[in-house]
Formats: structure tokens, C-alpha cells, sequence
């Protein structure tokens, strides 16, 4: 059937929920105040992770972002970076649900999101929750599970729901899926698929410390005591005001203009004028305009701001979409990543 032709510039506003549109400017903007009297818990919270986790302040700004977003973190680095442990850190200092989940090659969905047990007394099913029932989920060594376990999360991870027989469940609120792995050992472990990683908000990749952090890991680390809990000093609800200030952050129409830019420019073919349409074999996707927008919201937030600035979108711009541009077998024989294309629409995009 043919269908008549959308008026001129319908197409951009036809499919955005007619309620968004109806939202006054007023409501989209937070005051000085409003972030101020939002973000007292955050200074507790580095005190406390401080005390167990010797600098990784990156590493730690990008865990409040997620809090602070409602969005996955991926980890990566090689064994001994403290991965796990800042994230168990970071579960100790929220007063929240947290469950530890250990990724081997013999795991089945049911060991994440849990299962039907036949009753033989009644003849009847009932439902065992998995461990992904909670607010925080650490899956540790995502990528030694095979395919079939990481399809189980694709659900959880996006809807914030799981499926168990005919039933569907709503997770707890906040729920967030923080992931490690490890780049160097590749035996026993399987790649994870594209939709799974683009539903991971940020990528992040940690690093060596120094000569000084090294030197304080020594000193604090290096004896057989129990290792140092840090105090519970953020609540559930705290977490939730604080995302509804991030939520209301002033984004002026230049910044999202700039946001959507970069994105743009990771698609091939390269839209940002730069000779790299033999490299990149996918972009990002819209899923990482929203992303990158809402991590520069909760950037502003940290940085006691009321208000999103360019530099807030390219401080968070390689951490969201670092995993979200593929490359292409020339780029490999080349040495050229998704880094490096990054970097170098960031350095040639205008600044608005």
C-alpha cells in the first residue's frame, strides 16, 4: 500500500515520544544548587576507595559515571591492576545488593539469571532468581563464558529485565553489569559479540601505575593483614537524586551539535574529512550518541558544574566509543585502531 508522503521536516520528530516534546525548557536545566546539595556523597566515596585503591583516579571517575548514568563498565588490563578489587570496593562503599559472578567455559544461563525446579510434592515449577537479582554484578572474566551465557545478559543488560519460562522480571533499580577481562590470555576465552559490547556504556582500559603509586602499593599493600574494607558512605536513593540532577544538566544546542559530530565522523565513510574510510569498517551507533551525552552530563556533575562544556565530551568521548568502531583487516596490517581513528577526530572536529 502506498503510504503519502511525510511533510517537510516531519521525518526528524516522527518518532520521538510526543510527551519528550511537550517538556519545557525549564525542566531541562539544574541549578549551582541543585548539584551542590547532589554531590556531597562523592567526596566520601574517593576518601573510601582511596584507602584501598592507590590512584586509578580515571579508573574511578568512570565507575562514578556509571553510577551516576545508569550504564555498564567494561573493564580491561592486565592481571594485577586491581580490577576486581575496585570494583568490590566501590559494591562495599553502596549500600546496595552486589553479587561476585566468575566466568568459566562449563557456564550456563541459568547459573546467571536462574531457572525453573520442578516441585514433586505439588507438581508444580517455581522460579530460583539468579544471581543477576542485585544492584551491582560483577562479572569477572567475561569473555571465558561461551556465546550462549553472554546472550543471557543481553537482555538484563538493556531492558533491566530477565526472562525465565514464560515469566518476565523486572531487576532491581540501580542495576549495573561491571565486566572485566583480560586483553593478553587468549586460551579458554571467546570474543564477546557486537550487540553485547555496544551495550556496555564505556570501555576502560587501565594502565601501569607509576613510580610514586607503585611505591604506595608497596606500602600499603604488601603484608599478610586483611586487606582494608572501606565504609558503606552512599545509599541506594542518593544514587537516584543525584542521576535525576545528571539527567536535567544543560546541554546547549552547540555542544549537542558537536556531540552528534563526532559520532558521525566514526561512520564510514568518514564524514569528518579525514582520510580514513579504508579503516573503519563500523561506526557507532545512536546508542553511543545517548551514551556519550549522559557520561558528559554526569562529567559536568563530578566536576561541580551545572552545565555540559566541549571539554566534558572529549574527556569521556575514548572511554564510549573506544569498543563501538571497528576496523577493518587493512587498519590491523596497518597498526591502526579505533584509538587512533578517535583521536584523530577529536583533533580535527571544531570545537564549538
Amino acid at each position: 500500500m502506498n503510504q503519502k508522503a511525510a511533510p517537510p521536516g516531519s521525518e526528524q520528530v516522527r518518532d520521538i515520544p510526543a510527551q519528550v516534546l511537550e517538556i519545557p525548557e525549564a525542566r531541562l536545566r539544574a541549578s549551582r544548587e541543585d548539584v551542590a546539595a547532589n554531590s556531597t556523597w562523592i567526596s566520601p566515596l574517593r576518601e573510601q576507595m582511596g584507602r584501598v585503591i592507590v590512584g586509578q583516579r580515571h579508573l574511578l571517575d568512570r565507575l562514578l559515571i556509571a553510577l551516576l548514568t545508569n550504564g555498564h563498565v567494561l573493564l580491561e588490563g592486565v592481571p594485577g591492576l586491581a580490577k576486581t578489587l575496585a570494583l568490590k570496593s566501590l559494591a562495599n562503599c553502596l549500600s546496595v545488593r552486589f553479587k561476585r559472578l566468575q566466568f568459566t567455559p562449563d557456564m550456563l544461563p541459568a547459573d546467571i539469571v536462574g531457572t525453573m525446579i520442578y516441585n514433586p510434592q505439588d507438581g508444580a515449577f517455581r522460579t530460583k532468581h539468579g544471581p543477576i537479582f542485585s544492584n551491582l554484578v560483577l562479572a569477572d572474566e567475561i569473555n571465558r563464558a561461551p556465546a550462549k551465557v553472554q546472550s543471557a545478559l543481553l537482555e538484563a543488560m538493556q531492558e533491566r529485565q530477565v526472562t525465565i519460562g514464560d515469566e518476565t522480571y523486572a531487576l532491581p533499580t540501580p542495576f549495573l553489569v561491571l565486566a572485566t577481562q583480560n586483553p593478553l590470555e587468549q586460551e579458554g576465552t571467546y570474543p564477546l559479540p557486537e550487540a553485547q559490547i555496544d551495550r556496555f556504556m564505556m570501555k576502560v582500559i587501565l594502565d601501569y601505575p607509576t613510580r610514586t603509586e607503585e611505591r604506595a602499593i608497596l606500602d600499603a599493600m604488601a603484608t599478610t593483614e586483611p586487606a582494608i574494607v572501606p565504609r558503606t558512605v552512599v545509599s541506594a536513593s542518593q544514587i537516584l537524586d543525584a542521576r535525576h540532577v545528571v539527567n536535567i544538566l544543560f546541554v546547549d544546542d552547540k555542544v549537542r551539535d558537536y556531540i552528534v559530530d563526532i559520532v558521525l565522523a566514526t561512520r564510514p565513510p568518514i564524514a569528518a574529512g579525514l582520510d580514513l574510510n579504508g579503516y573503519v569498517q563500523n561506526g557507532a551507533s545512536p546508542r553511543a550518541t545517548i551514551a556519550l551525552t549522559l557520561a558528559a552530563r554526569a562529567m559536568a556533575f563530578l566536576n561541580g558544574r551545572h552545565f555540559v562544556t566541549p571539554q566534558d565530551v572529549k574527556t569521556v568521548a575514548m572511554d564510549v566509543l573506544r569498543h563501538r568502531v571497528s576496523m577493518t583487516y587493512e587498519a590491523e596490517a596497518e597498526n591502526v585502531t579505533s584509538k587512533d581513528v578517535i583521536e584523530r577526530i577529536l583533533n580535527t572536529l571544531p570545537v564549538p
